[in-house]
């Protein structure tokens, strides 16, 4: 169907043609909104922390129950999108996120900011798993990776803005200000989302939700989220084992639940699908990689190099920043000739610069570590725009909702795993290293017991050991990626009408 034909809910705007790019920069605004929003706050955390007068344990609960929230509920998110129409939920998630960012500018305690940093995930939640699905229903097949491409360029330079928005908002106004710049992104994306996106209808057939389903999931994978990012803070705890192993009796009655019922959460059926399948596997693959590099690299920057916090976080730039610009093009190259090519590229250069990472040392030159973030960078801007419009061209035209919850998902489980499995790993290789050294070995940056000289060796040792095993795992995403089989896509002529689906 051509987009002159295509209805929109307002009659003004009917026969305009390729509004498919007003659909995608309507999109974009959610788009920037969310990502802003990770990076932004992380900035203003100390500022919150002697505001309230808490503890750092407290404070960080602004960003993990944002980050927890986000997760277990995108795939929910994304099977009421499919039943409901995706408009509908979309648009009431710019509404949701932006009265969230309200309150937290007015919080009055930390116990409200912790709590309307969850309203504000449940409105990131419903843009997240919508916006690539809208994207995939607007765009022909022989656009769709480029437009999936520019989306990830926005996404990337929103993330790689928000510390440098955050520090001059916070030095001008104060940290209430990181919030309620959300406000007028909000008011705009929620009118653009009214008069622009299609109508939303319901699912052809009635649907019920698996409610007990869904709340095993929570359960589950809340606690395997908890879990996980415990092991990065406190290692292997009794705590942290019993989380997991609620995790695992969870997932486990999700799975079993979900084989049973006509209307499950996540129709696994879908990944009977190798593209689909592989296709999430390597894209939680290259978010492990791609958090644990930007969790690593400060810690080596300001302890090793002895750089300002203000340096290294200029220095990390390069990484996004590498991202916005490959991106669109790659997603471009993927809608010609496949998304095989661009994935196995992109992993490869992943791998070259994990392996040059290996070697960093106390004195490494800033042009040789910039090359290598570069190369980073480019690496997953070469990945994800083609994987990613590879899983949804795989996905069911009637499950594009909740195959973009399960895409957002899986990637940010590999953000999570990416900086708690990291951070597990170098604090106890530096142990380990030290262990021969000192009777009793403590943290390698606490303390003026330690000689400089070994605090280095002892961090050095085991930031090794983590992108070794980065490296590892982006070899074995270069081999799913090569094994991956070109499926048919979703074309927007297959699907026809955003409307009805």
């Amino acid at each position: 169907m051509s987009d002159k034909s295509r209805k929109f809910p307002h009659p003004y705007f009917t026969g305009k043609p390729n509004w498919k790019w007003f659909i995608l920069i309507t999109v974009l605004m959610g788009a920037t909104m969310s990502a802003l929003d990770v990076s932004i706050v992380n900035v203003g955390m100390p500022t919150m922390k002697s505001d309230f007068n808490v503890s750092t344990s407290m404070i960080a609960w602004v960003a993990m129950a944002y980050m927890i929230t986000l997760t277990i509920f995108l795939p929910f998110f994304g099977r009421l999108a499919d039943m409901l129409g995706r408009t509908r939920l979309y648009t009431f998630g710019f509404i949701v996120f932006t009265v969230g960012s309200l309150l937290c500018g007015m919080a009055p305690t930390a116990y409200f900011l912790i709590g309307s940093r969850v309203l504000q995930a449940v409105g990131a939640g419903l843009l997240q798993a919508n916006s690539v699905a809208i994207i995939v229903a607007a765009f022909p097949t022989s656009e769709r990776g480029k437009a999936i491409g520019i989306q990830g360029a926005v996404q990337a330079i929103s993330m790689s803005i928000g510390p440098l928005v955050g520090g001059a908002l916070i030095a001008a106004i104060g940290w209430r200000a990181i919030f309620y710049v959300n406000l007028p992104i909000g008011l705009v994306g929620v009118t653009a989302a009214l008069f622009i996106l299609p109508k939303s209808e319901k699912a052809a057939e009635k649907e019920k939700v698996d409610y007990f389903g869904t709340l095993a999931f929570v359960i589950g994978l809340g606690a395997l989220v908890l879990g996980i990012n415990g092991l990065g803070t406190d290692g292997i705890t009794p705590m942290i084992i019993t989380y997991l192993a609620i995790a695992v009796v969870f997932l486990a009655i999700f799975a079993i639940t979900e084989l049973r019922v006509r209307f499950p959460l996540i129709d696994f059926n879908m990944f009977k699908n190798g593209l689909f399948l592989l296709g999430n596997m390597t894209g939680m693959l290259s978010y492990y990689v791609l958090f644990g590099i930007l969790f690593l690299m400060p810690f080596y920057m300001e302890n090793v190099l002895k750089f300002s916090a203000g340096a290294a976080g200029l220095l990390l730039t390069p990484v996004p920043l590498s991202m916005a610009i490959v991106a669109p093009f790659s997603g471009n190259i993927s809608d010609k000739y496949g998304s095989r090519i661009m994935t196995t590229a992109g992993m490869v250069a992943a791998s070259v610069g994990c392996m040059t990472m290996i070697f960093l040392g106390s004195a490494t030159a800033i042009w040789l570590l910039i090359i290598e973030l570069v190369v980073i960078g480019t690496g997953m801007g070469m990945f994800t725009p083609p994987n990613n419009s590879a899983i949804m061209g795989a996905a069911p035209r009637d499950k594009l909702s909740v195959a973009g919850g399960i895409l957002n998902m899986t990637r940010s489980l590999g953000s999570i795993f990416g900086v708690a499995v990291s951070s597990l790993i170098l604090t106890t290789m530096e142990h380990s290293y030290l262990t021969g050294k000192y009777p009793i070995p403590k943290h390698v940056f606490s303390g003026n017991n330690i000689p400089q000289v070994d605090r280095n060796g002892a961090f050095l040792h085991g930031l090794a050991i983590a992108i070794a095993i980065m490296l590892g795992l982006t070899i074995i995403s270069t081999i799913l990626s090569i094994a991956k089989k070109e499926g048919e896509a979703l074309d927007s002529e297959a699907v026809k009408e955003f409307e009805g689906i």
